[in-house]
């Protein structure tokens, strides 16, 4: 199960990268304005590429999500690091001896 997650999130990001570079700009980013070119490309495109990115974005992070919760299943529980800190400090202390030498 693990196998097929990371390969459907492998497989949604390089969706995803390649709808997010196909989409045009709309020009107002940096200032730049609007290009003669919006103009010749239809709101239609433009719609899908956007609906299509939030789709793939949203599965993308269910599965991001779905992974992180069966890996952390998988790990060994332990104590914090401050909980081990404390551990190491009292076992460093010298040892004072009982009969007094």
């Amino acid at each position: 199960m693990e196998n097929i997650l990371f390969t459907l999130n492998i497989i949604f990001a390089i969706i995803l990268i390649i709808l997010i570079l196909l989409q045009k700009s709309e020009g107002g980013a940096l200032g730049i304005g609007v290009s003669q070119e919006s103009f010749m490309f239809s709101r239609s495109a433009s719609n899908f590429f956007t609906k299509a990115t939030a789709i793939i974005a949203t599965l993308f992070i269910i599965c991001s999500l779905s992974l992180t919760i069966i890996g952390k299943k998988e790990l060994p529980t332990s104590i914090s690091v401050i909980d081990k800190i404390e551990e190491q400090k009292e076992d460093s202390l010298p040892k004072i001896p009982k009969n007094g030498n």
